[in-house]
C-alpha cells in the first residue's frame, strides 16, 4: 500500500506539471519526426525502431534524475523517510508511476513513427512498443541511480553525458558493434543500452525465441540492480 501510495503521490504531482508531462510524451515523438525528416525512407525503417528505445530512454533518465533530487533538495524526501516509507518503496513507487507514463509514451511514438512518419516494421508493433516501455524503464532506474549522487539539478543533468552518451556511442545505433574495434566491442557488452538496441533490432525484425529473450533479460535484470542500488545509496537529504 505504501508503495502504490508512493506511485499514485509521483502521478499527483506530474498532473500538476504539465510541462514535464508535454516533454516526456511529446519529445520522442519530436526527435522521432526529425530524424524521418532528414533520413531516406530505406535508411529511417533501419534506424527507427532503435530510435523508438533510444530516446524515451534518455529522456525519462533525465526527468526522473531531477524529480528525485528535486524531493531531496527540498526536505520532501527526508519528511517521507520519518514514516513507515522505505527508501526501496519509494524508488520502486516512482518506477510504478513513471512505468505507466511509458506506456503512453510508447504508444505515442510508435503510432507516431508508423502512421505518420511512415516506418515500416517487419516485426510485431506490441513488441516494439513493449521495448520502448521497457527502455523508458530502465531509463527511469538510471536516473534514479543517477540522482544519488547529485546534489544540484546541474549536477543531475550533467550525468547525462557519463551515462547516456557513451551507450548512445557504443551500443550499435551508429555503427554495428561487431564492426567496432575489439576494445570498444568489450566495453559494449557491459553497457545496458547495447542490449536494449540488440533487444529492438530483433523485435523488429521478428526474431523470437532465446536470441530476443537473452537481452530482455539482461534489461530487466539491469533495471532491478538499479533499483536495488539506488534504494542503498539515495541520501535522505542534500547537504
Amino acid at each position: 500500500m505504501r508503495l502504490l501510495a508512493t506511485a499514485g503521490r509521483v502521478l499527483s504531482q506530474l498532473r500538476r506539471d504539465p510541462r514535464t508531462v508535454a516533454m516526456m510524451a511529446l519529445l520522442p515523438m519530436l526527435l522521432v519526426g526529425l530524424f524521418a525528416w532528414i533520413m531516406p525512407a530505406r535508411q529511417f525503417d533501419q534506424i527507427g525502431p532503435m530510435l523508438i528505445a533510444l530516446f524515451p530512454f534518455t529522456v525519462m533518465f533525465i526527468v526522473t534524475s531531477i524529480a528525485t533530487l528535486r524531493e531531496r533538495t527540498s526536505g520532501t524526501l527526508e519528511r517521507l523517510l520519518t514514516t513507515p516509507l522505505r527508501k526501496a518503496e519509494l524508488l520502486f513507487g516512482y518506477e510504478i508511476a513513471f512505468g505507466l507514463v511509458a506506456v503512453l509514451q510508447a504508444v505515442l511514438v510508435v503510432t507516431f513513427a508508423v502512421y505518420v512518419c511512415g516506418l515500416d516494421v517487419p516485426g510485431s508493433l506490441w513488441v516494439v512498443g513493449g521495448m520502448a516501455v521497457l527502455n523508458a524503464l530502465m531509463g527511469t532506474a538510471l536516473g534514479l541511480l543517477a540522482s544519488a549522487f547529485a546534489r544540484t539539478e546541474f549536477q543531475a543533468v550533467q550525468f547525462m553525458p557519463v551515462f547516456v552518451f557513451p551507450q548512445m556511442a557504443l551500443g550499435g545505433v551508429f555503427m554495428p558493434r561487431a564492426q567496432m574495434p575489439d576494445v570498444l566491442s568489450a566495453i559494449s557488452d557491459w553497457l545496458p543500452l547495447s542490449y536494449s538496441i540488440e533487444a529492438v533490432q530483433r523485435a523488429a525484425t521478428n526474431v523470437t525465441g532465446w536470441d530476443l529473450e537473452r537481452p530482455l533479460l539482461i534489461l530487466v535484470g539491469v533495471t532491478l540492480l538499479a533499483l536495488l542500488l539506488g534504494s542503498l545509496t539515495l541520501p535522505r537529504r542534500t547537504p
